[in-house]
């Protein structure tokens, strides 16, 4: 039978997420749902009698940038060229956006042959964080839904294009969502949410380090104590050696790449990136 390209509906990208955990992406429990809102039709499968053996997430954000992302195919069957097929549909599908995606190293020369150039490298960090070290986040409150439109308003300096649907959905499923305010304006926002390996913070956008850290130290107490994940961009070498003070440990890298016109953010401002499978 030959091979069949599908949109993935609700329970099939909760199968490919499971074959991310497989990766040790370490996903969280309840990303599927926001990651649908993100765009319903940009998530793709490759289906071999009637079984799925290679998925991938090409988010189109906007009309003029899209997200590459979750690009795996079943280990049983790789080298067969499925993953290529849901590539060229992904690919199809989001057109002459500018693309990004976060490559690991060793499949980074092969992005770069298709037209992705690195912009800047991202690092996990993890453990078990110091709560001595964190203390001082008063200054930083829960955030709700009824802050929704001032967040999506703050967001786009640090993220390529509006994504309000999706924040909904991704706050809204958080174990813990803060803000920090200043003058009646917004000056940071974070998330925290449970993973199958312990939480995952992410994003976390701030004006200033010393907000950025107010948001993780308040995101850290209301989840307690366990082991944490964060997606640092490695700009950020004074936030870096906090984090390491705090008693996380530097795990794998990544590099965020694009195809096309990299887009002009507040990088100052990233204290980490949403998710490495939708940007």
């Amino acid at each position: 039978m030959q091979p069949e390209i599908c949109v993935l509906d609700l329970a099939e990208i909760e199968t490919l997420l499971e074959w991310a955990a497989a990766e040790g992406w370490n996903p969280g429990q309840r990303d599927a749902t926001p990651f649908r809102t993100a765009d319903p039709e940009g998530f793709f499968g490759c289906f071999v009698e009637g079984a799925m053996v290679s998925g991938i997430s090409a988010i189109a954000y906007s009309d003029d940038f899209g997200f590459i992302g979750l690009y795996i195919t079943r280990k049983d069957l790789r080298g067969r060229g499925y993953g290529r097929l849901v590539w060229e549909r992904a690919m199809a599908y989001l057109g002459g956006r500018t693309i990004g995606l976060d490559g690991v190293p060793e499949q980074q020369p092969n992005y770069a042959r298709m037209g992705f150039a690195a912009d800047y490298g991202t690092a996990r960090w993890s453990g078990v964080i110091d709560a001595a070290h964190c203390a001082g986040h008063a200054e930083t409150r829960n955030a709700t839904e009824t802050d929704l439109d001032r967040i999506a308003a703050f967001d786009p300096a640090f993220f390529p294009a509006p994504r309000k649907a999706f924040l909904g959905a991704w706050l809204a499923a958080a174990t813990s969502a803060r803000l920090i305010e200043k003058d009646g304006e917004i000056f940071g926002y974070g998330a925290v949410r449970q993973c199958r390996d312990g939480s995952k913070i992410g994003p976390l956008f701030a004006k200033t380090p010393q907000a950025a850290k107010a948001l993780l130290a308040g995101l850290v107490a209301d989840i307690g104590s366990g082991r944490v994940d964060i997606d640092v961009p490695l700009i950020q070498l004074g936030f870096i050696a906090w984090l390491e003070a705090a008693g996380l440990a530097r795990g794998f890298e990544t590099a965020r790449m694009y195809r096309g016109t990299a887009p002009a953010l507040h990088m100052a401002g990233v204290f980490a990136v949403t998710s490495l499978e939708l940007g």
